[in-house]
């Protein structure tokens, strides 16, 4: 027995890393083939995708069927470019925690108001308060004559 594993024990164990490797290069082509399939469901006009170059817009068009084709994606209101199909990354999934630009717009009810620079008035009231040195009879608040 112990002869046995001496002259075929390198042999059975390269046969059983052969199917494990094929089983595993298997496991992951399926994986990522349900995965492109999901993708593919979920790329449709109106979705919004963040492409390879890392910018985000909302798709006009995209064949599926046709990997070779353009897609359409709009970057801005009005702004549409042509990409690969494959440079699209992903399909952003909305969240209800985004802080929108609207979040931050106030009100149309709410009256706005401008702040005031208290500093800026006090330092100009400081300045004009000053009075010539050389002058006692000098009123505060005159500049002195030069």
């Amino acid at each position: 027995m112990n002869e046995f594993f001496t002259n075929y024990g390198l042999i059975i164990l390269l046969v059983v890393l052969l199917i494990f490797m094929f089983w595993s290069s298997r496991r992951r082509m399926a994986k990522q083939k349900l995965e492109q399939e999901q993708r593919a469901r979920q790329t449709v006009p109106g979705a919004e995708v963040l492409l390879q170059g890392g910018l985000y817009g909302t798709i006009v068009s995209y064949d599926p069927e046709n990997l070779d084709q353009p897609a359409i994606v709009e970057i801005a209101p009005g702004v549409d470019i042509k990409v690969h199909s494959q440079a699209i990354l992903r399909i952003v999934e909305p969240t209800a925690d985004v802080q929108t630009e609207d979040d931050f717009l106030p009100e149309a009810s709410a009256p706005v108001v401008a702040p005031v620079d208290d500093l800026a008035d006090e330092t100009r009231v400081a300045a004009d308060d000053k009075t010539d040195a050389t002058d006692p009879d000098a009123e505060p608040g005159t500049k002195p004559q030069a």
